[in-house]
């Protein structure tokens, strides 16, 4: 049982408005919320509802937290799972089902019933087609490096090879009773396209997943595929005009309450709307991305909100997002329509310059007056030029080390610390890895 319960946590930080971190809990600990309800926090929680038949688990959490949580949950019931509910398709929510499988063969249980929106097996096969990149780009988005510098585990597979594949889909609703308990899987776009929330209508309560994740809604990820903050904004009031009073999230906090539960969902619709809305109404005038990102902001009476942290995702780049979503890749910039090779631009801009050392002089002098942003292009102009440059090197893992700790967002940070981390390995010397937990609690606070 968690120290402080996680009811009473969100209340409190709720009523007074006031962070109490983490809010987001890797403990592997089970809290029972209600009558029959129980959580497990971890990276991604698993909800356990009790019926007659067995239990209903929304999510089965990721593969390395699996064993742990199917043991956190069997010290709450034996009852064995019934169905299992996948909200949407990414690994820290599928990746456990194997366990949950492996537990029932054990305890010569029936097989549960894995139910999930028709789109999951789909992104399955994605993740089977593109293996190796979804290993690269989640080893960047926590600080890891690329595979061939000889930094960062590579697993066989990024799909885990004992993730069930669902047996019951749907593509709008589907209802499905359970031991007397009725629950209606309802799908909405918002992270992902295959994702589904669940409401209970009996207790008048909302299983989110990857809506609501008390940090900004991860609707911008710069290295994952379109995600749809429009849709996102939509699924917030639909689950309020359905009266939920309790919102059982993946990520976070429990909400309970109907006050409490307004002000969440209208804070973080209203959040998503105003980028989509500010950033399309600059396109229709005309404005290039780059005129974009630098003006589009979230409202001031949001940005304090605990629920609303820029500390895993940020609205910077959901409004990249939301212009890739209707504005294509090309940027507006003529040059980049079909450019020079990148190496090419870099080693005239070191011509122009008199020497490598000239822009990377530069860079420190900028990041000395706070402009990290233009030393971060200076470093890069140097290494492309010359890749073997030590100083050079030197230099832009300096620059990036400082630009993480600059940085709030858990994505900003991991993709500044992997290029540090590729320049120390070029000069042989590596700064001690942070662990995927680790990175994400420091960064989720």
């Amino acid at each position: 049982m968690a120290d402080v319960h996680p009811v009473e946590l969100s209340n409190r930080i709720i009523d007074t408005g006031a962070a109490e971190p983490p809010h987001n809990r890797v403990t592997e600990l089970l809290s029972e919320v209600d009558e029959g309800l129980a959580v497990v926090e971890s990276f991604s929680h698993c909800w356990a509802l009790r019926t007659d038949e067995g239990l209903v688990c929304v999510d089965a959490s990721g593969a390395r937290s699996a064993a742990r949580v199917v043991a956190a949950l069997r010290d709450w019931s034996t009852d064995p799972v019934h169905t299992l509910v996948y909200t949407h398709g990414h690994l820290d929510h599928v990746g456990g089902s194997g366990a949950i499988l492996a537990d029932a063969v054990e305890r010569g249980h029936e097989r549960p019933r894995v139910a999930s929106h028709e789109a999951v097996p789909a992104r399955f096969e994605r993740y089977r087609r593109t293996s190796g990149w979804n290993q690269a780009i989640n080893r960047r988005q926590f600080g890891g490096v690329r595979a061939e510098l000889g930094l960062g585990a590579r697993w066989k597979n990024f799909l885990p090879e004992n993730v069930v594949e669902p047996d019951l889909t749907y593509r709008d609703r589907l209802e499905v009773e359970v031991g007397g308990r009725r629950l209606e899987l309802r799908h909405a776009r918002g992270e992902t396209d295959d994702h589904t929330w669940v409401w209970d209508p009996e207790d008048r309560a909302v299983y989110a997943g990857d809506f609501v994740i008390w940090v900004f809604p991860n609707a911008g990820n710069p290295q994952k595929v379109q995600r749809y903050p429009i849709e996102w904004a939509a699924a917030m009031r639909e689950m309020l005009a359905a009266g939920a009073e309790k919102i059982y999230p993946a990520h976070g906090l429990p909400i309970v309450g109907r006050e409490r539960v307004e002000v969440v969902l209208g804070d973080i619709a209203e959040a998503l709307d105003h980028l989509v809305d500010s950033t399309l109404a600059m396109m229709n005038e005309g404005a290039t991305i780059d005129e974009i990102i630098h003006t589009v902001r979230v409202p001031d009476h949001l940005a304090d909100r605990p629920w609303l942290a820029p500390q895993y995702d940020e609205p910077e780049f959901v409004v990249r997002n939301v212009y890739r979503q209707f504005g294509g890749w090309w940027d507006g910039n003529p040059a980049h329509l079909k450019p020079s090779p990148d190496a090419v631009l870099a080693a005239e801009m070191v011509a122009l310059a008199g020497s490598v050392e000239a822009l990377t002089d530069r860079a420190l002098e900028l990041v000395e007056t706070g402009d990290l942003r233009l030393a971060c292009h200076l470093v890069e102009l140097a290494v492309t030029a010359v890749p073997d440059h030590e100083g050079a090197h030197r230099v832009r893992a300096d620059v990036y080390w400082r630009r993480r700790k600059a940085e709030r967002s858990l994505m900003s940070k991991g993709v500044y610390a992997g290029a540090a981390r590729e320049s120390e390995a070029v000069y042989g010397e590596v700064t001690g890895r942070d662990g995927m937990s680790d990175a994400i609690g420091r960064a989720l606070g």
